[in-house]
């Protein structure tokens, strides 16, 4: 299954890529205890762990929402045909994801909201295709929101000098640029609400600019978390950041506030990559977090 209703909304999990990420749990989680990644190994294999090679492994997928009548995306992943000098990994995909986008029900031009929750290379692919020589928005219908505090930070015209260093390097310029110059864009600050089922708030910590989406319709909820965290051992271990994160006390802070919020209404957890069911239910336990459930999503297989 790849879709659930959650009160009067819609969520549709749209595949791009599952597999190896080419990084081990000390180097992509290098705070997180290594006996908890040891000893998780029969629940973490193989859906966010592959056990012969101990890389992550780690899923790219848009959350497509039907809302008030809305298409919505959030997060577009990596694309195709980028130029990634610095995340070989990312680098010229060719990928099918327009077409299980099409498979889902949704042509480019019927979507109505795009939600980056925040600016990295792996959220903002699909933002932009290439026509010709020309990177122009995927889906010209449109309005693109981008957290402000992200789309200054990451803008080279400002001179940031960012923890990822050259790793996002072209990624303004050709998933973000195409978009705000076409006027398409709104910058949004704080907080902004989509309708009335759904609110985007900042989250900063993992970038400047990072934002959870809040889903409450009807008695459901969940919660849209990007890359609060990237890996179900985060839950267990609320204060181990991705090696990516730009404010390392902030995505702490930030993760167990969310978290939290989480546990104390019921809220399904989603966050951007999580293989295996992609989401989570959660309970606090003591100062820490356990994992209370899985949504029923299908998991994914390498092949996708």
């Amino acid at each position: 299954m790849e879709q659930i209703e959650l009160g009067n909304v819609t969520i549709t999990r749209v595949w791009e890529y599952y597999g190896s990420v080419d990084m081990t749990p000390d180097a992509f989680f290098p705070e997180s205890p290594k006996e908890v990644w040891d000893d998780g190994a029969s629940w973490l294999t193989p859906h966010f762990l592959d056990s012969g090679t101990n890389i992550v492994n780690s899923a790219i997928q848009t959350w497509l929402l039907r809302s008030e009548g809305r298409t919505i995306l959030i997060d577009t992943g990596v694309g195709n045909h980028k130029e990634r000098p610095y995340a070989p990994v990312w680098s010229h995909l060719d990928t099918g994801f327009l077409a299980n986008l099409a498979r889902a029900g949704v042509e480019p031009e019927d979507v109505d909201i795009v939600v980056n929750t925040h600016l990295h290379i792996d959220h903002v692919g699909w933002n932009t295709y290439l026509d010709g020589r020309n990177w122009v928005p995927t889906f010209p219908n449109a309005t693109y929101l981008m957290p402000k505090a992200d789309f200054d930070f990451w803008n080279p015209e400002n001179g940031h000098k960012p923890l990822l260093g050259r790793g996002n390097q072209n990624v303004f310029e050709d998933s973000v640029a195409p978009v705000h110059a076409a006027g398409q864009t709104l910058l949004w600050e704080n907080s902004h609400r989509i309708d009335a089922g759904l609110r985007l708030d900042a989250a900063p910590g993992h970038t400047p600019g990072s934002s959870v989406l809040t889903l409450a319709s009807g008695s459901d909820r969940a919660v849209f978390v990007g890359d609060l965290l990237h890996s179900p051992v985060q839950i267990l271990e609320p204060d181990s950041n991705s090696c990516f994160c730009e404010d390392p006390e902030g995505a702490r802070a930030t993760r167990r506030k969310v978290l939290g919020w989480a546990a104390d209404n019921n809220a399904l957890l989603i966050p951007a990559h999580l293989g295996g069911h992609g989401a989570a239910e959660v309970a606090r336990d003591g100062s820490k977090f356990a994992i209370k459930g899985w949504a029923p999503f299908t998991p994914y297989t390498e092949q996708g």
